[in-house]
């Protein structure tokens, strides 16, 4: 491990940075002012709910265009438009004053931090690395986790000394003056070996361009099961203010629970790491939604605040797994030559299924249904996509390593 880490310092620096940052545009700290937002713009849960799913649509929609400029843009300029983009969504929502200006700004939060973000780290990952992909992806990605460990608790920090706005404009200062110069620099170079090392578990050495990767029926079976971590953990974090209120629970507790989450995450980013490299991620499908299940199994049943913990430390299980396979899974399914646009397809997909969590989740709360029932829902269906996948994983194993892609033309 420390011969790799030395090795690759550079380039795993970079996707950490990235990954990092990109949690400022994240539903779990973007929700933490949802309570102030409401009450200054006068919004219900409801509507909150679907101003920020409508955002985050047309953030879907502006990343499916923009997914393939890192096939075509230098890893620089990409990471420029990111940061700025980013910087200037945190910046609008310190201003803002109306809707006219609230709305851009979400949008922009959306659009730099869970896409383009998120989207440039995993990619030039997926091209940086293929044998030692899994371990690159899952060390990167720790990035992530330390922005879940300590962001919230600053975050209510920061927001105590400085207010809400106060805190998003320290965001975007040190989005400016800090992260973009220092992401920039990281980039600069390319890792050459990418090219003479050997494929990974899995591979077929055959790339796909983003027109046949859609075309592909198993793509959609894929989504079902790497869609759930982030539709249902935004949905929750997005109404974490709600839950707590509805439990009679102090405002601040799901934000306590994230070093146990933080922990379990990192544990399980690192072992996932290891199995990948070592079997495959489509290895990993079956199994790694279960905790989560039954997270929100007890989050939904259980009145008591150490439900909140119980939930955060399952999560981080599933959560560690599943960034690993979300660097890991598409290049090793689809190839690395079009990655950048599949994976900003793909991306788009996935932020376009979590804009409908918080919308609707928000619109069943309005009309009296429980948040504590929508949750054990939600955990029905994870543990009903990981049976669903124990049932047809040899099949679908065989299909995507044995798929044929001819016309590499982009």
């Amino acid at each position: 491990m420390t011969p790799f880490l030395k090795a690759n310092a550079r380039w795993l620096a970079a996707g950490f940075l990235l990954l990092f940052c990109g949690c400022f545009g994240q539903t779990f700290v973007v929700a933490l002012s949802g309570g102030a937002i409401r009450r200054e713009f006068g919004l219900s849960d409801g509507a909150f709910g679907t101003l920020y799913a409508g955002v985050t649509l047309a953030s879907a929609a502006a990343l499916a265009g923009l997914g393939g400029l890192l096939d075509r843009w230098p890893a620089s300029r990409v990471v420029s438009l990111a940061a700025g983009l980013l910087a200037a969504g945190a910046a609008g929502l310190g201003v803002s004053q109306n809707l006219l200006v609230l709305a851009p700004s979400l949008f922009l939060l959306r659009l730099a931090g869970q896409g383009l973000m998120l989207q440039t780290a995993y990619t030039l990952l997926g091209r940086w690395f293929s044998a030692e992909r899994g371990r690159a992806v899952s060390l990167a990605a720790t990035g992530l986790n330390a922005g879940q460990a300590c962001l919230p608790l600053a975050f209510v920090a920061a927001t105590s000394l400085l207010g809400w706005r106060g805190a998003w404009l320290g965001i975007a200062m040190l989005l400016v003056l800090v992260a973009l110069p220092l992401a920039r620099h990281l980039v600069r170079r390319e890792r050459v070996p990418a090219a003479t090392d050997p494929a990974g578990p899995g591979e077929s050495g055959r790339s796909a361009t983003r027109a046949q990767a859609l075309a592909d029926p198993y793509l959609y079976g894929l989504l079902l099961a790497m869609l759930p971590p982030s539709f249902i953990s935004n949905t929750i974090f997005f109404h974490q203010v709600h839950l707590a209120e509805s439990r009679g629970w102090p405002p601040e507790v799901l934000a306590a629970a994230f070093p146990p989450y933080a922990a379990a995450t990192l544990v399980f980013l690192l072992v996932a790491g290891r199995l990948v490299d070592r079997f495959s991620a489509l290895a990993l499908l079956p199994v790694y939604l279960v905790p989560f299940g039954l997270a929100c199994l007890i989050l939904g049943g259980v009145g008591a605040p150490w439900a909140a913990f119980a939930f955060m430390l399952l999560y981080g299980v599933t959560d560690g797994i599943s960034l690993t396979l979300f660097g890991a899974l598409w290049p090793e399914v689809y190839g690395t030559r079009h990655l950048g646009a599949i994976r900003g397809a793909i991306v788009a997909i996935m932020v376009l299924g979590t804009a409908l969590g918080p919308g609707l989740s928000g619109l069943l709360i309005d009309a009296g249904v429980p948040f504590t029932g929508i949750v054990t829902g939600m955990g029905v269906y994870c543990l009903g996509v990981s049976g669903a996948f124990c049932l047809v994983r040899r099949r679908m194993t065989a299909h995507l390593r044995e798929r044929r892609f001819e016309a590499l033309a982009a």
